[in-house]
């Protein structure tokens, strides 16, 4: 059973190890150099300044981490021996209940991750060719509205 609430500073690494474990198992298309360079931002610039909620177990122990902005999914992170425990859907669920709708830019190469939002009812609304910071790997822009 997991529980969620607010990160906090001590969750600093075990979040980036959440992100780190997540992104090995699911974007296995991204180049090694790539990964390095989004991990370093990811820990030293995301991780220290961002606001998370995190998924934990009974000893308080992180599995998952979301970040927002507004009505916008900016990270949605799973550790890697945690998935398929309804985490994701968790923490999703958790910021959909108070919204009309939820918009999420996903790796359209991440095969999991848009299989995820699409089971959850998220549609396809536009598409880029490069991320957010024009390396080559395209972005599915999706919408959920509550019906």
């Amino acid at each position: 059973m997991f529980t969620l609430r607010a990160s906090r500073a001590e969750d600093l690494a075990r979040n980036f190890q959440i992100w780190f474990t997540s992104v090995q198992a699911t974007h296995d298309f991204l180049l090694p150099k790539d990964f390095t360079e989004i991990a370093e931002l990811v820990e030293k610039s995301y991780l220290p300044t961002g606001d998370f909620v995190v998924a934990v177990d009974a000893d308080d122990v992180p599995h998952g981490f979301m970040g927002t902005t507004g009505n916008h999914v900016d990270a949605l992170f799973v550790h890697a021996t945690s998935r398929g425990q309804g985490i994701g859907r968790l923490l999703l669920h958790s910021f959909m209940e108070t919204r009309n709708e939820v918009t999420v830019d996903v790796n359209e190469q991440s095969i999991s991750g848009t299989g995820f939002y699409k089971v959850l009812g998220f549609e396809q609304q536009a598409r880029s060719d490069t991320d957010s910071e024009g390396r080559p790997y395209p972005l599915l822009h999706m919408l959920w509205r509550r019906v």
